[in-house]
């Protein structure tokens, strides 16, 4: 517990405290120092759990252009699968049921978002691949960086960086499979000097 306490800023979170206690401070959030193994062993969690949400919606996209299944229900669905989610204290005895519903709120969120990806597959099939692959690029960023970084500002810079060059990558890829524009062109000399400036 002391080094929840020292990593964070703040105390222990006890059941009779409500949701929406704060358990940090400002402070905490500007500390730039080393990060502990055990937070470091978080932060890799963190995005793996973000990762398999992601890989979730995508499923719920599918099922929806396959079945049809996205709308107001899943969508009401959605929510309340998340606020059942929220409702459950974060013990380790809790954690494979909090697991299964954040999965099952992703895929139900994708499904939600299926009528929205069909539209913009039927205007340009290509939007949704780069989509999906930059938000999966940034995923394996920001983690490598959770793994990689001893110190707090590497993991932002490093994971910022990382992602905006792959995404880059990505688009020169892509425009070299499908044939570019000037647009595209100029976004990424843009974003590129952006990155390293």
């Amino acid at each position: 517990m002391a080094s929840y306490t020292s990593n964070y800023g703040g105390g222990y979170r006890s059941s009779s405290q409500g949701f929406g206690y704060k358990s940090w401070n400002y402070h905490a959030l500007k500390n730039l120092r080393k990060i502990s193994p055990t937070v470091q062993n978080h932060l890799k969690r963190v995005y793996l759990s973000l990762s398999a949400a992601l890989v979730a919606a995508a499923v719920g996209v599918y099922l929806h252009l396959l079945w049809n299944i996205g709308g107001l229900l899943t969508g009401l669905a959605f929510m309340g699968s998340i606020i059942w989610l929220m409702s459950i204290p974060p013990y380790s005895y809790n954690e494979n049921k909090r697991v299964m519903l954040l999965m099952a709120a992703a895929l139900l969120n994708g499904a939600s978002i299926g009528p929205l990806v069909d539209i913009v597959i039927n205007i340009d099939p290509r939007v949704l691949a780069t989509a999906f692959i930059g938000t999966g690029l940034a995923f394996v960023c920001f983690s490598g960086a959770a793994i990689l970084a001893r110190r707090r500002e590497f993991i932002f810079l490093g994971g910022l960086l990382g992602s905006g060059i792959s995404i880059l990558l990505w688009l020169q890829f892509a425009s070299a499979l499908f044939g570019g524009s000037s647009s595209i062109h100029m976004f990424e000399m843009l974003v590129g000097m952006s990155r390293f400036a």
